[in-house]
Parts: structure tokens; sequence; C-alpha cells
């Protein structure tokens, strides 16, 4: 009962906010952060516009789907996707009201694609515009895709994965600030931050299997900075800081452990620890480490050679240690041994493979995202690892 009653007043308090004159947007973005979220759909249709400054009287009409669907460059690939999405759906809906709602989420993603040329899809795109189609409707879906893609989601959408990588860079520095034992550990297990690209990129979506939460989330993100999603990955990260620690210190095993996001996380809580870290750890202050770990990248810029090893399904860390030891070799010719023992010194030869693997780990997550229509036969297999 008392339950009830705050969720009344809320409703109550989200009505008042929306019918103040001018609306009172502070307000709606408190109570898309507090406990619970905006709580319904029917108030999400009148709130999530205004937390994005959309005007829902003035919605362009959308434009014919012949029109829309022919020579279209990603509409083969947009086809792809939506078909695979299946999941996305509520189980128990009818399939022809789900093939209906598949054809109208191919239609706004190719209208938000054709109205703003700089944008490019990615794999991952539609798990968002979604979760607004199930929620608004496509219309109104349509132009809060949009407004989002040229904001929120604009670094995902460059023709390089290079904003989406520094993205990820501040994962890392998150969780350092909070937990130096589970940063150090992931560190050593040289596992990179590609287990979630998915999560970052999706906003959650294709990984949540309950819509509650995941719309709980958009609630959250939508009244938020845009890089709130990665302080919310890394929280996730220390709230499983024992399963990580007692994972075996390797690449592989820690990747796989994260990848694997729990489904009962405490999700209210794990918000307001994200909100909080956020003030506490405002995206300036972590923007040096973040620049640090992008400065590694280049260091260690990936070259097709990496890619071609990769192919054959070889262990990203046999990889480095490949590469570490011609780098060795060629070291010593240029300086002879004085140079190697230095290198050798254990910092400097942990620091070295882990900027390899840091360039790599990224590069693979770029390769098996781009949307090039490239001769890459392995890219496939990476798919399905980073989208299981």
């Amino acid at each position: 009962a008392d339950f009830d009653a705050k969720k009344k007043r809320k409703v109550a308090e989200i009505y008042q906010a929306l019918n103040s004159d001018p609306i009172n947007v502070a307000t709606l973005r408190r109570m898309a952060i507090s406990e619970g979220g905006l709580l319904t759909d029917e108030i999400r249709c009148k709130v999530w516009p205004k937390l994005l400054s959309v005007n829902t009287d003035d919605l362009p009409p959308l434009p014919a789907r012949k029109e829309l669907r022919e020579d279209n460059k990603d509409y083969q690939q947009v086809l792809l996707d939506v078909r695979r999405s299946l999941r996305r759906f509520p189980p128990g809906m009818p399939d022809d009201q789900r093939e209906g709602l598949q054809e109208e989420l191919i239609d706004i993603i190719l209208h938000v694609l054709q109205r703003n040329p700089q944008l490019h899809y990615y794999q991952g795109y539609h798990d968002i515009v979604v979760t607004f189609l199930l929620v608004v409707g496509d219309r109104l879906a349509t132009a809060l895709v949009e407004k989002l893609s040229t904001h929120h989601l604009r670094d995902f959408m460059d023709s390089t994965m290079d904003n989406t990588k520094h993205i990820l860079n501040y994962l890392m520095p998150i969780i350092d600030q909070v937990n130096p034992e589970v940063h150090d550990f992931m560190q050593s297990a040289e596992v990179g931050t590609i287990f979630a690209l998915s999560w970052l990129i999706t906003w959650f979506g294709h990984v949540l299997s309950d819509f509650r939460h995941v719309v709980r989330l958009y609630d959250f993100f939508l009244a938020c900075h845009p890089l709130m999603p990665i302080y919310f990955a890394a929280v996730i990260v220390l709230h499983r800081e024992q399963e990580v620690l007692d994972c075996e210190c390797d690449m592989a095993s820690v990747h796989h452990l994260l990848s694997q996001i729990p489904q009962d996380l405490p999700y209210e809580s794990l918000i307001s620890k994200a909100g909080d870290l956020f003030v506490q750890f405002p995206p300036s202050e972590l923007a040096k480490e973040a620049a640090q770990a992008a400065q590694a990248e280049r260091t260690a810029a990936s070259t097709f050679k990496d890619f071609e090893l990769a192919s054959v399904q070889q262990r990203p860390d046999t990889v480095l240690r490949q590469r570490f030891r011609e780098r060795l070799r060629g070291e010593e010719r240029l300086q002879g041994e004085e140079r190697t023992k230095s290198i050798l010194t254990k910092p400097r030869t942990n620091r070295f493979v882990k900027l390899a693997v840091m360039g790599l780990t990224v590069a693979l997550g770029a390769a098996a995202l781009a949307m090039v229509k490239s001769a890459l036969e392995w890219a496939p297999k990476f798919q399905l690892q980073i989208f299981p």
C-alpha cells in the first residue's frame, strides 16, 4: 500500500510538471532518474519528448515505404538485423502484429538515415529503435530517434569506431576510482573493454531480456548526460566485484564472465550508484585517463596482420605475445642488450602487453562491427561473440 501511495504521488507530480507553463523539465528529469523511473508507457509518451526537447505538435509525416527502400544502401543490412530481432518483441505477441512492427522498425531506421546522411548505421542501432517503437509508436519514435541519433548516439554513428572506442576508454578509469583492486585485476587479465561494447551501443537493450528493465534504463539515460551508459556499465562490473576477483585471471575467462550479464541485477540501486559516481567523478575529470588509454591504443596501432592472426581464430593474447616478441627483437637490434633488460623489467613489459591488448580488442571489435562490405570472412564469427 505504501508503494502504491508513493507511486500515486509520483504520477501526480509528473502530471503537475507536464501541465505547468513553461513545462518543468528539471522535475521531469528528476522523476525519470528517481526510483521506478517514469512508471508507465503512457507517461513515457508524454515525458520522453520533453527530455529530448522534441515538439510533438509538429511531427513530420512518414515517407512512403517503397521510396524509402529503393536504392537505400543500408536496406539489406537493416533488414537482416531486424529479422534477427525476434526476442526484442514481447513474448506471445501474434506473428502478424510483430511482423507489422518489424516493417515499421525498418522504415524508422531508413527514414532517420535518409534525412541525416552524416549518420552511419551500426549493428545494434535497431535495438535502441525498437525500444522507442514499442513504447511510443512509429511516428513519435521516428522523431525521438532522430533527435537521439544526432545527440546521445552521435558518436556511435560516425563512419569509424574511433569515438565509440573513446567512450569505452572511460570505463576503466571509473572502475579505478571506485575499486583499484578490480581495476588492476582486469588490467592483469588484459580483458580490455570490448565486453561492454554491445551494452553501450544498444543502451543495454540487446543484453537485458526483461523489457521493463530496458525502459527503466532508457528513462534514466534520456534524463542524463550522454556518457551515463558507460557509468552504468562500470557499476555493473563493480557490482560483480567478487565474481570478477574469483575468476581465472586471463583474458578469455574474464571476458566470458563479464559479457554474460546477470538478469537479476538490483537496477534501482545500480542506477542511483551510477548517478552518484557521475557526480563524484564527472567525465571532465576522467578525460585525462581516457585520453591516455586512447594514446595507448594508437601506440599499439593494429595492423592487418593482427586481423589475419585473429581470423584463424587465435586467442588475442597469443597474437600479442607474438607481437611483443617481435617488438623486443626489433628493439634489441636497435639498441643492444641494455635496452632489452630495461624493457624486461616487469612494469614495462606489462605496459607493452597491456597497450597492445587494448589496441587489439578494439581492433577486433571495430572489425566485427564495421559496416564494411569487405571480404573478411571471419567477421560473422566475431559478431556472434560480441552480440551473443
